[in-house]
């Protein structure tokens, strides 16, 4: 090394060359690949499945049988009977699913993967030879398992996803419903926020019963709603077609149904979830004070369960998840989603890598051919990102955070910066039991501020100017 130029010799008298900066951080290491000799490879179908076991376990070692329960046992029976202790198997649809629960059943650990992960060789594309190759690569451990939680959390995904399309259903009939009323032009579905309300519902019922003077139904306005009677009235007035009020009926009656199938469901979530250890005692640990008492007084919905959310998830997860800029509402879904167990990811970095909510990019030839954010669907990952969309009005500093990537990075970018932020709180609130802490953002706004005064003095330096405080220049 020269000390004059701090640059290192070639030698054979070439000359110096620019020294290398010294990386602060070591690339991760890949992970060793761990081999599986007892593994066996099953292709899924809706009637039939081919399973693979080694070629020395079995004369047959593929086999073919049907998804009924009774073929599934039988095939479990003859992989222990091989030595069989794990199988890997594709993600086809929800046909993987009955395979999976009696591999558990029988105690071989199922190892379930994404298909884009293990294409096949050309030549080879029918199923008999495709078990083949998903049992080469999981013996090679060449697959990794996908993430499924326990089966308790399991049941209540099931349940949450279920009601989730209860709710869609039930607002596409209210959409069909302003539909019927725009077509006979009643408007009074522009006056008042909500006809599934109590002012909506009452004025529809009459409506469908046979009522067809404005004033009579404008009369059943609630005190509450801001518009006046006369608005209402005016709104109400229309051309009545039997063919639209029928639909309107029917319509109406099923997002009643609909509602009632939804309260089932709340009913057995309830009992789902209070069956669950809990991490803490609100009588002994009480629940933090609620920052947020007149937000959620504001914003209650009437598509949320009927019991106490905030109680039950401070239960469940031992920390007031839901003071979280973004998260109140969406607790117990990502609970049904990722569950309350955090060793399974190693680190912060683990978990949002997982929900695909880090940068990524394609490095060959020591060229990157391409960065961005992660090309996957991942439904936890998106639940964070409907929480860091819902801040964009949010006055808070995670809001304030949105707002200026937006003005940075533009929308997309943004909010998967603020989801990413935002898996990061919840990964550290509940894998080291801690409150949420927004005194902790003055701290990282000063730093901000010291940064962007440290640039601004460079940029001025540059160019031969010096800045100066006002205090001090007054």
């Amino acid at each position: 090394m020269s000390k004059k130029t701090g640059q290192r010799e070639i030698p054979g008298g070439q000359g110096p060359v620019p020294a290398k900066r010294k990386r602060n951080k070591q690339p991760e290491q890949p992970r060793q690949a761990e081999f599986e000799p007892n593994a066996a490879g099953i292709d899924i179908g809706a009637r039939e499945i081919f399973v693979a076991v080694p070629a020395d376990r079995d004369a047959d070692p593929v086999r073919k049988g049907a998804t009924f329960t009774e073929d599934l046992h039988q095939m479990a029976e003859w992989l222990v009977g091989c030595g069989i202790t794990t199988a890997a198997m594709e993600s086809t649809g929800v046909y993987w699913i009955p395979v999976y629960d009696v591999l558990e059943q029988h105690g071989i650990k199922p190892c379930l993967v994404n298909p884009r992960n293990m294409k096949n060789v050309p030549g080879k594309r029918t199923d008999f030879h495709e078990c083949q190759w998903i049992q080469h690569l999981h013996s090679l451990g060449l697959l990794g398992s996908a993430f499924r939680p326990e089966a308790e959390v399991c049941a209540v995904r099931s349940l949450m996803r279920h009601r989730n399309d209860l709710v869609m259903m039930a607002s596409e009939h209210t959409q069909h419903m302003q539909k019927a009323l725009t077509q006979m032009n009643v408007q009074f579905q522009h006056v008042i926020s909500d006809i599934t309300g109590l002012t909506g519902l009452a004025i529809l019922d009459a409506i469908v019963a046979g009522e067809r003077d404005p004033a009579v139904l404008a009369r059943l306005r609630d005190p509450r709603v801001k518009a006046d009677p006369e608005t209402i009235r005016k709104s109400l007035e229309g051309n009545w077609r039997p063919e639209h009020i029928l639909a309107l009926k029917q319509r109406l009656s099923l997002y009643r149904s609909h509602r009632e199938l939804i309260n089932e469901c709340d009913q057995e979530i309830e009992k789902l979830i209070t069956a669950f250890e809990p991490k803490v005692d609100p009588d002994e640990k009480p629940l933090p004070p609620d920052r947020k008492q007149k937000q959620r007084k504001r914003k209650k919905k009437s598509g949320d369960p009927k019991f106490d959310m905030r109680e039950e998830a401070y239960k469940l997860f031992g920390v007031d998840l839901t003071q979280t800029p973004g998260l109140m509402n969406l607790v117990f879904m990502l609970f049904s989603e990722v569950g309350r167990d955090m060793s399974r990811w190693p680190t912060a970095a683990h978990f949002v890598s997982w929900l695909g909510l880090c940068p990524d990019n394609d490095i060959s030839g020591g060229k990157v051919l391409w960065r961005g954010a992660r090309r996957t669907k991942n439904r936890a990952g998106t639940l964070f990102r409907l929480a860091a969309h819902s801040l964009h009005r949010d006055q808070t500093p995670m809001g304030d955070y949105l707002r200026r990537m937006k003005a940075k990075l533009g929308p997309a970018a943004a909010t998967t910066a603020t989801a990413h932020k935002i898996a990061i709180i919840f990964y550290t609130m509940v894998s080291k039991q801690v409150e949420y802490d927004a005194s902790l953002w003055a701290e990282r706004d000063q730093m901000r501020e010291k940064r962007i005064d440290a640039r601004l003095q460079k940029q001025a330096a540059q160019r031969g100017y010096k800045l100066v405080p006002l205090e001090v220049a007054a």
